[in-house]
């Protein structure tokens, strides 16, 4: 799905909403939160906030635009085009915590928790199969009709693991790959470029960020605490930040030289 990855917590006393850099983000989804009240106390869910067009396709700058809006105006654009969150795993029911079983049996899970929530509910189960026709009809017709990135297999064995594991695999139709943002140029508020850990292990130096992409990555920037300097494998330096605050999409074919072309913050 092409939104904004986030874990939905059900405290005893409310709803928290995490982005994947660990920044709270409940203010501008409060639409989702809303309808987190209905999960039982103790509810972990991993998953997808998502906006639809008019014509039902999922929309990533209306996505991105939410994100990144005051709370007054996220409430706004909320009431324009509600948010839907697609849940991918359960991590936690009333039960206790359920990531240490396989995937079949928390997916199970998950079906049957999202059964009990009211018939209008945003709050749903991401599609799947174990069906291999199936799978590839999704893939084949899901992109052009309804803008989706692609399909994720999963080992239906599999505990919940965080990071990045073996036991799932992204099949994307864009050739982009995922890049964890290591450090940047430039300051906190004003980054020129980033620094960016690659899938083969390389360390390199992003083009230099186009405007709105830079105001998304100073959101998240701001929150981390600089360390010492660090140098890419081409040479150049920049400042470290804790690897996992952020993760870029990377135009795929660019990483081979100097140039790597960052697409948009994940």
């Amino acid at each position: 799905m092409d939104g904004h990855r986030m874990i939905m917590w059900r405290t005893g006393d409310g709803v928290r909403l995490q982005a994947r850099s660990g920044r709270d983000v409940t203010a501008a989804w409060g639409d989702l939160a809303l309808a987190g009240h209905h999960l039982p106390a103790g509810t972990v869910l991993d998953g997808e906030a998502v906006i639809t067009t008019e014509d039902g396709r999922i929309s990533f700058e209306a996505a991105q635009a939410r994100a990144a809006s005051s709370p007054t105006r996220a409430h706004r654009l909320a009431t324009q085009r509600p948010a839907h969150y697609i849940a991918f795993d359960a991590l936690r029911l009333s039960s206790g915590d359920v990531r240490p079983r396989p995937y079949s049996e928390r997916r199970a899970a998950l079906l049957n928790l999202l059964a009990e929530l009211p018939a209008n509910t945003p709050i749903q189960a991401v599609s799947a199969t174990t069906d291999r026709d199936t799978a590839l009809t999704w893939y084949n017709t899901l992109h052009t009709k309804h803008g989706v990135e692609g399909i994720v297999a999963k080992r239906t064995t599999s505990p919940y693991r965080a990071g990045r594991t073996g036991g799932w695999q992204k099949i994307r139709h864009a050739e982009t790959v995922d890049a964890d943002v290591i450090g940047y140029t430039g300051s906190q508020t004003r980054p020129r470029a980033l620094a960016v850990r690659l899938p083969n292990g390389r360390t390199a130096l992003t083009q230099t960020l186009s405007a709105p992409l830079a105001a998304q990555i100073a959101q998240v920037l701001v929150t981390a605490r600089p360390a010492k300097q660090g140098r890419a494998d081409t040479g150049e330096t920049y400042t470290r930040i804790p690897s996992g605050l952020a993760v870029v999409e990377i135009l795929a074919g660019t990483t081979r030289h100097a140039v790597v072309t960052p697409l948009r913050l994940r």
